[in-house]
C-alpha cells in the first residue's frame, strides 16, 4: 500500500503591490463626480449606500473643477480658509522635523500628503464635537483656534507643555478644542468615540464624535467593538478608516483582505461611503452630510478616506527600505494642498502669488512661534521641568506613600 503524501502547510500572505527598485504604478481612477448620489442623510439605510462603499465620492475631477451632487458649493473665503490651514500644517510640520533633526526635540510624525483629512473635517463639524484622531490630525487643532507656541512646547516637552510630559510629543491634548489625546496604542480611539458619542446621546446633547483610525489599525480588535456597538445604539459618531496605503511597513492589502476597507461597515449594517481624502470639496462634503445624520438620531456613519502617506511614518521610519521613493508621485489623488489651490484659481479666486505670500506668511508664523516656545525649554538644552512634577497633577490627594517619597526627594536636595 503506498504511503500517503504528507501536506505541507502553507499561508497566504499578501505582497505590496511595489518595493524598493520597482516602478510604482496606481490604476487610474474610472469615478467621476457626478457617479454617486447624495442620499437623504436622515433616512439613508446602509444597503443604501452599497454603491457608496465600493465606489468613490469625489468633487474636484482631474482639472480641478469642482461638479456633481456632493459638491458643497463652499464660498471662496472658506476654501481659502481650508488651504491656509493645510499649508500652515505642512510648514510646521517640516519646522518640527527640522527640530527633531537637530535633536531639540526627541520625536516626530508628520501628515504629510494628508493636510486635508483633519481640515476638511473639522470645519464640517461644529464647535460642541468631540475630535477622537490619531497623530496625523493635528491639524484639527488649528481649525480649532489652538495657539502654536502651545503645540509646539507639548512637543519639546517644556515646562509649559500642557500635558506636562504625561504623553509623547505629538499626542496632543486640547480640552478647549474637544481634542481628546492622541492614544499610542492604535485604534483605541474608535471604542471611546462610541462610548462618548453614546453618553452625549443619553444626555440629550447635540453632540457628535468624529475619530479616525489608520488602515493597519483597522485589523485591531476595537475596531469591530466600535462598529458593532455603533450598529446597536446608533450613536452620533462619525468613524473614518485613514486608508494611506501603509501602516508603519506593511502595506494596506495586510489588513484589508478586500479590495477596499468602506464595504466593511455594511456587514454591521452602517451606511458606508468611500471619499478621495484629497478632495477637499468631497471630503468636507461627506463629513457634512455624516454630521447631519448624526444630528438627526440616525447614527453612525462609516468612512474610509482614501489618501497617501507621501511622508515616513514618523521620524524613526525610512520608507525608502519597503515602498518605492517615488510612489507618491503617481497616486492618483494627487496632492491635496495643489489641488485645492488649482480649483481656486479657476474660479478666478487666488493666483500664484497670493499662494507665495500665504507660505512666506505662514513660515514667518512658524519661526516666531518656535522662538517663543523655545524660551520655555528644548530637549537639547533645557531649562527642563522640575522634578517636582513626578508627583504631581495624577491625584487630586497626594496618598501617604507617594508623600513620603516626594518629602525624602526634598530632603536629598537639601530643602
Amino acid at each position: 500500500m503506498a504511503a500517503k503524501k504528507k501536506r505541507v502547510a502553507t499561508i497566504q500572505v499578501p505582497t505590496a503591490p511595489a518595493r524598493p527598485g520597482d516602478k510604482p504604478k496606481f490604476a487610474a481612477w474610472t469615478h467621476q463626480p457626478g457617479d454617486l448620489s447624495r442620499p437623504d442623510p436622515l433616512t439613508c439605510t446602509a444597503a443604501d449606500t452599497t454603491d457608496h462603499a465600493h465606489g468613490l465620492v469625489r468633487v474636484l475631477d482631474d482639472d480641478a473643477k469642482a461638479s456633481g451632487p456632493w459638491n458643497p458649493d463652499l464660498s471662496p473665503d472658506e476654501l481659502r480658509t481650508g488651504l491656509e490651514h493645510m499649508v500652515r500644517m505642512r510648514i510646521f510640520d517640516d519646522r518640527m522635523m527640522k527640530m527633531q533633526r537637530t535633536g531639540k526635540l526627541s520625536f516626530y510624525m508628520r501628515s504629510l500628503g494628508e493636510e486635508c483629512v483633519a481640515v476638511a473635517q473639522t470645519m464640517a463639524l461644529e464647535t460642541q464635537d468631540w475630535i477622537f484622531p490619531t497623530y496625523r490630525q493635528p491639524a484639527a487643532q488649528f481649525v480649532r483656534g489652538r495657539d502654536m507656541v502651545s503645540m509646539i512646547c507639548h512637543c519639546i516637552g517644556n515646562e509649559k507643555d500642557n500635558i506636562l510630559g504625561r504623553q509623547m510629543p505629538v499626542h496632543y491634548s486640547y480640552r478647549t478644542g474637544r481634542y481628546i489625546s492622541v492614544s499610542s496604542p492604535v485604534a483605541t480611539q474608535f471604542s471611546q468615540a462610541v462610548g462618548v458619542a453614546m453618553a452625549s446621546q443619553y444626555k440629550g446633547l447635540d453632540e457628535c464624535c468624529i475619530t479616525w483610525i489608520g488602515d493597519g489599525a483597522s485589523a485591531e480588535g476595537d475596531y469591530h467593538y466600535a462598529l458593532n456597538f455603533a450598529s446597536v445604539f446608533k450613536p452620533p459618531v462619525i468613524l473614518n478608516i485613514v486608508n494611506n496605503q501603509w501602516a508603519i511597513s506593511t502595506h494596506a492589502n495586510l489588513a484589508s483582505g478586500s479590495s477596499n476597507f468602506a464595504a466593511r461597515g455594511l456587514s454591521y449594517d452602517v451606511p458606508s461611503i468611500r471619499v478621495d481624502g484629497n478632495d477637499f470639496l468631497a471630503l468636507y462634503s461627506v463629513t457634512k452630510w455624516a454630521r447631519e445624520r448624526a444630528a438627526s438620531g440616525a447614527g453612525a456613519t462609516h468612512i474610509e478616506v482614501l489618501t497617501y502617506r507621501a511622508g515616513a511614518h514618523s521620524s524613526s521610519d525610512d520608507p525608502s527600505k519597503y515602498r518605492p521613493k517615488d510612489e507618491d508621485e503617481v497616486w492618483p489623488g494627487g496632492d491635496p494642498i495643489e489641488r485645492l489651490k488649482a480649483h481656486l484659481i479657476s474660479i478666478g479666486k487666488w493666483s500664484e502669488e497670493q499662494q507665495n505670500e500665504l507660505e512666506e506668511g505662514i513660515d514667518s508664523e512658524v519661526m516666531a512661534a518656535y522662538k517663543e516656545a523655545v524660551k520655555f525649554g528644548d530637549l537639547a538644552n533645557g531649562p527642563y521641568p522640575s522634578s517636582d512634577s513626578i508627583f504631581t497633577e495624577v491625584y487630586e490627594d497626594i496618598p501617604w506613600h507617594l508623600q513620603e517619597q516626594w518629602d525624602e526627594m526634598k530632603r536629598l536636595r537639601g530643602e
